[in-house]
């Protein structure tokens, strides 16, 4: 197969650029797969482990954990890391916890598990966009990283509907199993389609990552955004966390399957998210930020329905406006950021993920204790604070460098 640094020079020729395309995206798709896909059967392992749905939650959402400290660390060492090499062991190792995920004997050992399969999938996930930065040039970068970001999107689709049907119909032991063999499969196809490259450094390293993270952390826009980063995930994780608590009760009563197939609620979003940058371009990252941030307020006091068709308009919304947010915060990281860039996205990363990982603890915590309208509640008033902090979002110098943009 042609290697995907091969491919990315072939911009005048339509089947090699889409190709390098579906390459990229699957490679996307194979890499955070597991990341969201075991929300589909939370019901489930909830009843397995004999826990409560905030304890699940908390349990299934470690795995953000592990990712917010991959984060950091890799975006640290980066410049030192071979990116083919790192994106294979990565996916590699990602194999081993989610097969032992299968016989994990507590929920303890569940959620140790999960966190492993964090510091493995941000490592391939970071060291992955690193590779198509320096690989692609300034004129081919846009539509390499729409590609990334459409493979991420989808993951949380199909991650879900494969999770629910495997688990349905095999069981749940024998879904860990199977996405372990996606995980393998993820590494045979960056095998073949990553070239072997140095890593590339784009200028000097004058300072320490701890010296580039404080002064990032000095710079009152890049903080702002690390903080929207914390909030959006912190709001999207207790949305599509405890709705699924809420779809398999009465009146709603959907079961393991209808679980999974409400999580085409997400299609819209693979495609609204493509435009992120275009509207941020257009209109400023303010006013794109703040228009998202209320598309996904405009769902929640759907999802208090106890009418189906309203409480899956109120999760599309919510989709979309958060991961269009999430677009344009993390484009703006690499804008506002004038130096040391790696350490500037792999300290939003780590903001990011925490977030999901607190607000599974938080919001977990209000729903078993209060209920769904409290957990909503605590959605919203996440928004909120991101919608203030956006006010923050100013460059004082432009920078003229490729969209680099992550996404759930």
């Amino acid at each position: 197969m042609t290697n995907m640094a091969e491919t990315m020079e072939m911009h005048g020729r339509s089947p090699g650029v889409v190709l390098r395309s579906l390459v990229i995206g699957l490679t996307a798709f194979l890499t955070v797969v597991d990341l969201f896909a075991t929300q589909a059967i939370l019901p489930s392992l909830t009843r397995h482990y004999n826990v409560s749905p905030a304890e699940m939650g908390f349990a299934v959402n470690a795995s953000t954990l592990g990712m917010a400290i991959a984060g950091l660390v890799v975006g640290f060492l980066s410049p030192h890391i071979d990116r083919r090499l790192g994106i294979l062991l990565s996916l590699v190792l990602l194999a081993i916890p989610t097969t032992l995920l299968a016989s994990a004997p507590d929920l303890t050992m569940f959620a140790i598990l999960r966190v492993a399969q964090g510091l493995c999938m941000a490592s391939a996930f970071a060291l992955t966009l690193a590779y198509l930065g320096e690989q692609c040039s300034s004129m081919d970068a846009g539509s390499a990283f729409a590609a990334y970001i459409t493979g991420n999107v989808a993951s949380n689709l199909v991650g879900r509907l494969v999770s629910a049907a495997v688990a349905d119909t095999l069981g749940l032991a024998s879904n860990f199993y199977f996405f372990a063999l996606l995980n393998l499969s993820g590494a045979v196809l960056v095998y073949f389609t990553v070239a072997r490259v140095k890593p590339m450094h784009a200028m000097p390293t004058t300072q320490s990552p701890f010296a580039a993270t404080i002064r990032h952390w000095r710079n009152p826009a890049l903080r702002s955004a690390f903080a929207i980063g914390f909030c959006i995930l912190f709001a999207f994780i207790g949305t599509f966390t405890f709705v699924n608590f809420v779809l398999v009760r009465a009146p709603l009563s959907l079961g393991r399957m209808d679980l999974g197939l409400v999580y085409f609620v997400f299609a819209p979003a693979v495609v609204t998210t493509l435009f992120a940058g275009r509207a941020a371009a257009r209109f400023g990252t303010r006013p794109a930020i703040w228009g998202a941030l209320s598309v996904a307020a405009l769902g929640l006091p759907l999802m208090l329905s106890s009418r189906l068709p309203e409480v899956l308009a109120g999760m599309v919304l919510v989709g979309v406006g958060t991961f269009f947010a999430q677009a344009c915060a993390t484009a703006f990281v690499g804008q506002a950021a004038a130096d040391n860039r790696g350490v500037a996205s792999g300290t939003y990363l780590a903001c990011y993920f925490l977030g999901g990982l607190i607000g599974s603890a938080v919001l977990g915590g209000l729903f078993d204790s209060f209920g769904w309208i409290a957990c909503i509640a605590g959605v919203g008033v996440a928004l909120a604070l991101a919608a203030l902090l956006t006010a923050r979002l100013t460059l004082k110098t432009s920078a003229a460098t490729p969209v680099e943009v992550a996404l759930m």
